[in-house]
Order: C-alpha cells, then sequence, then structure tokens
C-alpha cells in the first residue's frame, strides 16, 4: 500500500488512493497566506489505516513548506493539531470563514 499523498489543485485536496478508493483531506484559500482545512473523508472500507492522520501530516508539512498558516476548520484537523504540538505554531488566528 502506497501511503504517499498527493495534492490536487484542481479539486483543492490533498488525496490517497488506495484499492481504488480515495481518502482526501479538502482545503481552500483563505486570502494568500491561510489554508483553511475544511474536510477529511475516509471511505468506510478503508477506515482504521490510520490514512486522515497521513493525510493531515501531509497537508500541515506542505502549507508550512509554502510559509503558510491553516485555519484548522475540519474537527480532525483540530484534533490531529491539538495532539501534534509541532505543528502549532501553523494555526491561523481566528479568521472570518
Amino acid at each position: 500500500m502506497d501511503n504517499t499523498p498527493v495534492k490536487n489543485e484542481l479539486m483543492h485536496r490533498f488525496e490517497l488512493q488506495i484499492e481504488g478508493k480515495t481518502a482526501f483531506l479538502a482545503y481552500q484559500a483563505q486570502g494568500p497566506d491561510v489554508l483553511a482545512f475544511t474536510h477529511t473523508f475516509v471511505p468506510p472500507e478503508l477506515r482504521g489505516r490510520n490514512l486522515a492522520a497521513i493525510l493531515t501530516r501531509h497537508a500541515l508539512e506542505d502549507a508550512r513548506s509554502q510559509g503558510k498558516k491553516v485555519a484548522p476548520l475540519c474537527s480532525y484537523v483540530a484534533t490531529y493539531m491539538e495532539r501534534h504540538k509541532e505543528f502549532g505554531e501553523l494555526k491561523a488566528p481566528h479568521s472570518s470563514l
């Protein structure tokens, strides 16, 4: 199983293709310096494989590499950032979304 997410800029999401199914983390730009992570989805038959965590870590590392902040509007991403303090500096100040 290849656990390397890809960034699909056309669809505004990070994706993992596994067994013909797609797990994803959706995002949208919130100005030039902030990405809002809005929704994480893992198909039921792929759950329990840590895919949401893999997608979230990859997306946060991508935001960091671009010098962007993250608005964790998805509850999974918000919880992940709370549990993984190494991403704390990426959290954007409250926004108007």
